[in-house]
């Protein structure tokens, strides 16, 4: 598979995984990739954590509430420290968003499926520091992710997209009335 058709064939898999181990060399290539995304200011943000023992990922899933991604047979976990790149900015955000989306191309290259579980363990509950605690991760890491990996057990559907002319235009935004009309051809309203 071409990057492009890796690109074109990710999406995010909330479906059963099969049992099928994944071994621990495919693992670390995905993990690689992400480590390998760039980093603002080389500062390097993201730390990882692959996780593929049974007994850890019940521990996991026994507080992944609801649960998601509960059959897989491996799951990364995201991790990110904050770090002063220059003028009190920190990238943090976007190094662990490009190492995400590194690991995701990865791993269906590598025939593998996963999602990007960010919201679902960050929100107000807090999932995530209960995670972290499973994974002793110290508190100066924030866990942020997590991606379970395996091999699909159902088919993989990919959402439809708005065509390529409704969100994508060369040199300038459309005029109100051009944005208008590329809807209008298309026979659908344009979205708020």
């Amino acid at each position: 598979m071409s990057i492009l058709e890796t690109i074109s064939n990710r999406h995010s898999y909330r479906k059963t995984y099969k049992p099928d181990p994944v071994p621990r060399e495919d693992l670390i290539k995905i993990m690689q990739a992400g480590l390998d995304a760039p980093s603002g200011c080389n500062k390097q943000t993201v730390s990882l954590i692959g996780v593929d023992d049974p007994e850890v990922l019940a521990k996991l899933h026994g507080v992944i509430d609801p649960p998601q991604g509960e059959t897989a047979p491996a799951m990364i976990c995201v991790l990110s420290k904050e770090r002063i790149a220059y003028a009190n900015r920190c990238f943090a955000v976007q190094d662990y968003s490009a190492a995400i989306q590194n690991m995701l191309l990865a791993i269906v290259e590598l025939g593998y499926e996963s999602c990007w579980y960010e919201g679902h363990i960050t929100d107000e509950d807090r999932i995530c520091d209960k995670m972290a605690k499973i994974l002793n991760v110290p508190n100066e890491y924030n866990l942020v992710c997590m991606l379970p990996v395996g091999i699909a057990a159902e088919e993989v559907q990919g959402p439809r997209k708005r065509p390529f002319e409704q969100r994508a235009w060369f040199n300038s935004f459309p005029t109100e009335e051009e944005y208008k009309q590329i809807f209008e051809r298309a026979g659908v309203k344009p979205p708020r």
